[in-house]
């Protein structure tokens, strides 16, 4: 499971999801891809369930990347405890997905192909995605 190896502050403010994704909203290594279309934290458990079902639609065949990194440590406390013990203890780790987001590229495959292996991870993930090409820079996909 993806995970950072050292991080400065064990535990984080949950934070907001405000706005759009400037940065990772271009199709930039493959040719296809999944873009997310809301905001949503994704556990690194989807992420590599993700993966995972693309892999197996890919056959060994075409590439995969992964656009999103879990790096934002979620800490929880046990069930039926009382208030006031302080923060609770890390749980797991997500990635902060805003709208407009790559999460996975695929390149060395036919559409096709690419289309049910993106199909095939999005069912595995908690927020709503679009697929996308690579735009050419005639202006025509």
């Amino acid at each position: 499971m993806l995970m950072p190896t050292r991080v400065k502050y064990r535990k984080q403010h949950r934070g907001r999801m405000r706005g759009k994704a400037y940065r990772g909203s271009e199709v930039f290594y493959g040719e296809y891809a999944l873009k997310a279309t809301e905001c949503h934290w994704i556990t690194s458990r989807q992420i590599e369930a993700a993966r995972r079902a693309i892999v197996r639609h890919l056959r060994r065949s075409g590439q995969v990347w992964i656009r999103i990194f879990p790096q934002k440590a979620v800490s929880a406390r046990p069930a039926e405890t009382r208030m006031g013990a302080g923060k609770g203890v890390l749980d797991h780790y997500v990635a902060v997905v805003k709208p407009g987001r790559i999460l996975f590229e695929l390149g060395a495959t036919d559409e096709e192909t690419a289309r049910a292996a993106l199909r095939a991870a999005a069912q595995k993930l908690p927020l709503d995605t679009v697929f996308v090409m690579r735009e050419t820079p005639g202006g025509t996909n």
